[in-house]
């Protein structure tokens, strides 16, 4: 059963994700979104490559993370792989 939260467009499913909070009517996590968004796209652009996105929705789902930044960081750092993780280690100089 969908959890709804405060945001209009993001619900929680036990069932999807494990609970992950997601895009309401899809599979869609708010941390692919919040991924897509770091790496410079521009939240008017996120539909063209999640089309079955709107606008709205793109917007909520940053709104959310703006709310929920340790959660959402939380889930994006358990779902990176391991070469992400190392390079987020590793010093530059």
């Amino acid at each position: 059963m969908a959890t709804a939260t405060k945001h209009r467009y993001i619900v929680s499913d036990d069932k999807i994700l494990g609970g992950e909070p997601i895009i309401v009517g899809t599979r869609t996590p708010v941390r692919a979104v919040v991924e897509t968004w770091r790496l410079g796209v521009a939240p008017e652009v996120i539909p063209q490559s999640l089309p079955h996105l709107t606008l709205a929705q793109v917007f909520d789902a940053l709104s959310y993370y703006s709310d929920h930044q340790d959660e959402i960081n939380a889930f994006i750092e358990r779902n990176s792989t391991g070469e992400d993780r190392l390079d987020s280690q590793v010093e530059i100089p």
